[in-house]
């Protein structure tokens, strides 16, 4: 039987807004850009997948006739968004075609055969644990910016690393990121027991993969979630998603930490050190975003010069009395480590004209930025 159902147009759109990012990716599959609809009980099921995530929605509808068929996923949803209706009617005809009706208005919309979509990944049912999802939000926003490019040569460092650690008997979620060039820890103690959830020795999960996550958690209070060998289950009541993991080594990050001593240490505001960052970004190169920072007793002098435009100098008063320091930066990566920490002062500790700066606080406990220095 051809499918035939009414859906409300708000649930629709929402649903199918979710789908867009997943859906419209270009791949070699022509059948991927479109969504998987499906009758089940009470509603519909809609699929979408890349081939490294896929998720499923269950959106109430009222069912006429059961059925499946795809439905390319831009033009229906720019379709449903546009629609002045309250209710969508779709109904399947002959060769996949559609009819959609909202309202006094009607679409033609032309599909492809259910058959030739990618089947959904199975996955255990047992060993999930259900999580807070403000956990996840912090951790994704404290490393995604420092995930490298998919064009990095070093292919594990196009994933972020996600690790588990119980100690003293509390748990604690880690994801560490990096992109040759600096290196982002964030660790968060968790009300959950760890215990049933089972890692691999090197756990890596996808930059597309982690942005699916944080929009996944972005309208949710919890969620849960299990890995298995290949792939990172997540779902609630009404949604599931199925986000493939990489394979590869990471870099012993812990090495980098440790050959950092916490002895030579800056401490300065926050806010006026991200400001001042920003206005001397204003002319640096381009493509390095090069600063200088001369440190000295009570005070930072920043720097840049753009052999086009001319250069900027700013002074930031800090708490410092160790020896004079010149080292060269990527402006941006301070930018970035700054924006997503949540504190008034900033710990930095730099041991010489030719070390990374390592930075952290108190009051934003478990994160960890560390950037490497620049040649001038």
């Amino acid at each position: 039987m051809p499918l035939s159902f009414t859906v409300n147009k708000n649930a629709f759109h929402e649903s199918l807004n979710s789908l867009q990012n997943i859906c419209n990716k270009k791949g070699t599959l022509a059948i991927i850009s479109n969504i998987l609809i499906e009758s089940t009980d009470g509603g519909i099921l809609l699929t979408g997948t890349d081939l490294e995530v896929g998720l499923q929605l269950f959106v109430n509808a009222e069912i006429y006739n059961e059925g499946s068929l795809t439905l390319p996923a831009k033009k229906l949803f720019e379709v449903v968004r546009e629609s002045g209706s309250d209710n969508i009617s779709v109904e399947e005809m002959e060769n996949s075609w559609v009819i959609i009706k909202a309202g006094l208005s009607t679409y033609n919309l032309a599909g492809m055969a259910s058959s030739e979509f990618p089947e959904f990944p199975d996955y255990k049912q047992d060993n999930f644990i259900s999580l807070e999802c403000h956990y996840f939000l912090e951790l994704i926003e404290k490393c995604i910016f420092s995930i490298a490019n998919e064009q990095e040569n070093i292919y594990s460092l196009t994933s972020v690393l996600f690790e588990k650690d119980i100690i003293e008997e509390q748990n604690y979620l880690r994801m560490v990121s990096s992109d040759g060039h600096r290196l982002s820890i964030m660790q968060k103690e968790v009300s959950a027991d760890l215990e049933k959830l089972e890692l691999n020795e090197v756990t890596l999960i996808p930059k597309k993969g982690l942005q699916e996550w944080k929009k996944f958690c972005e309208n949710r209070d919890s969620i849960e979630f299990s890995f298995e060998k290949k792939q990172l289950v997540l779902r609630d009541k009404r949604a599931i998603m199925v986000i493939r993991l990489k394979n590869g080594e990471f870099p012993q990050y812990s090495a980098i930490i440790n050959a950092i001593e916490l002895t030579n240490c800056l401490k300065i505001n926050r806010i006026p050190f991200l400001e001042s960052l920003k206005r001397i970004n204003i002319f640096t190169e381009d493509i390095y975003h090069t600063i200088q920072l001369k440190i000295d007793k009570g005070q930072m002098i920043l720097s840049s010069h753009n052999a086009d435009l001319g250069n900027a100098k700013d002074e930031l008063p800090i708490i410092y009395d160790g020896q004079q320091l010149t080292l060269g930066f990527n402006c941006r990566y301070f930018i970035e480590a700054l924006q997503v920490m949540e504190c008034e002062t900033i710990d930095a500790y730099i041991n010489s004209d030719s070390s990374p700066c390592l930075m952290k606080s108190e009051d934003d406990k478990g994160f960890i930025s560390i950037i490497m220095p620049m040649q001038l």
